[in-house]
């Protein structure tokens, strides 16, 4: 596996790259003619939601298969999925990253409520990668980070098996009682107590309010802590006893 992104001239030379976004044009022109209003207000008909699995060369099967992905959600929401797809496909991506900006500046509340963390952190990918404010790219770079570290730790419970685990007295006494050291000088997070994500929140807090996008970091860093959403934040913030430095 390559360690570098492929040079202009590499790209220049992948007929992939052009199958990858074969009749952008004319999807990305049909983007644009459409009522922001309605497509909040229309919901995509269908039998069952179900997630994509991988990429397909084809753009137009592509966006097919993604559209199922939003069954029973607002059409604004496969709108905004079918502008980061074209982006991240190079195509028109001055045009369509206009597009897909404004559409956050004018429905970011929308947006913010209705978008899962996926689309989310896909919307902070596309802000980072194309967005010439430099405040507003290392602001949401806090999002991604945060989501992607996640994943992995998920990911390894799910491997080991591990979701069902409880935590063990003799652990939570330990932490009580003094610092547990965990990594290269890190200590561990005191259960219940500790102040550590309170602080963060407030630090995250500032930055974000810098530019009107970079909220985008806070919702994601919220969205983390609903019960519903089962991670590590949600489930120290179950387990946290001191009002005060509560985080959420």
């Amino acid at each position: 596996m390559s360690r570098r992104r492929k040079t202009k001239i590499e790209k220049w030379f992948s007929f992939n790259r052009y199958r990858r976004r074969f009749g952008a044009h004319a999807l990305a022109a049909g983007l644009l003619g459409e009522d922001t209003e309605a497509l909040k207000n229309t919901l995509i008909a269908g039998n069952a939601a179900e997630y994509a699995y991988g990429s397909l060369p084809d753009l137009q099967a592509h966006l097919q298969r993604l559209r199922q992905e939003f069954i029973g959600q607002p059409e604004l929401l496969f709108h905004h999925a079918a502008l980061i797809v074209l982006i991240r496909r190079e195509a028109e991506v001055k045009q369509n990253f206009a597009r897909f900006k404004q559409l956050w500046l004018s429905e970011q509340a929308f947006l913010s409520k209705h978008l899962d963390l996926r689309w989310l952190v896909a919307a902070c990918d596309t802000f980072i990668d194309h967005d010439p404010d430099a405040g507003l790219r290392a602001t949401l770079m806090n999002a991604v980070l945060l989501v992607n570290t996640i994943k992995l730790q998920e990911t390894e419970r799910f491997l080991q098996a591990a979701a069902e685990s409880a935590d063990r007295p003799e652990s939570v006494a330990a932490l009580q009682a003094g610092r547990v050291g965990l990594l290269d000088g890190l200590s561990a997070f005191v259960v219940g107590t500790d102040d550590t994500l309170r602080n963060m929140r407030w630090r995250m807090e500032k930055l974000c309010a810098l530019h009107p996008l970079a909220a985008i970091a806070m919702v994601v860093f919220d969205r983390l802590q609903q019960a519903p959403n089962d991670n590590v934040y949600s489930r120290f913030r179950q387990r946290h006893t001191r009002d005060r430095t509560r985080w959420w």
